[in-house]
């Protein structure tokens, strides 16, 4: 319904053009946000983070497995007591490893949105010189406008990236190199391995 909408607005002020001194433009701020220097520099640096982070967890959750595999060997030479005492303990290990990669996992993901946001408040103002040094009326944003189509003409995201690139130079960490407009994504959060059979519930 609300992408409806918009479509007619869009419909209406493309006719409106015709008839009136009315300029628009758009962009497509998640391309811009692959290809300018700064969001890949921070798509690297939170891969980085991420991938330390997944070998420790790998780490922690190889010795548990290793150590619930001796515990089920030796189990049937312990009494009840000490066997239940060494099962209670691994359990509660395991579960503070499910709760630390719980915790990662959300603050990667906090640090993604933080570097976003820093680099969309630095966009606005870039977006709003080139508006006003090519006299446009409005400018819309691609995806949340539900926007279907638009002559390639109206799209400013190519000069709103080489903008950025110029006021914002990126700086890459340890002589990193940008990564490929093509090849960068969505920044993952730590993935969790399925946790071994006699995983407490949460």
């Amino acid at each position: 319904m609300r992408r409806s909408l918009i479509a007619v607005l869009f419909v209406t002020l493309f006719a409106s053009a015709a008839h009136a001194d009315l300029k628009l433009g758009y962009v497509d701020l998640q391309r811009a946000l692959l290809e300018v220097g700064e969001g890949q520099a921070a798509k690297s640096k939170l891969k980085g983070e991420m991938d330390k982070k997944k070998s420790e967890l790998d780490a922690e959750q190889a010795k548990l497995t290793d150590d619930k595999a001796v515990l089920d060997k030796q189990g049937a030479m312990m009494s009840e007591e000490v066997r239940t005492q060494k099962f209670t303990e691994w359990q509660k290990r395991l579960y503070d490893v499910m709760q630390k990669a719980q915790k990662v996992q959300v603050e990667l993901q906090e640090k993604e949105r933080n570097e976003l946001k820093k680099i969309f408040e630095k966009m606005d103002p870039i977006i709003a010189s080139i508006a006003q040094r090519e006299g446009l009326t409005m400018v819309f944003e691609k995806t949340d406008s539900g926007l279907v189509y638009a002559p390639p003409s109206l799209d400013l995201t190519n000069e709103l990236v080489r903008t950025y690139n110029e006021k914002h130079p990126a700086k890459f960490g340890g002589g990193g190199k940008a990564v490929s407009a093509g090849g960068a994504g969505k920044a993952a959060a730590a993935p969790v391995k399925e946790a071994p059979k006699d995983a407490p519930k949460q």
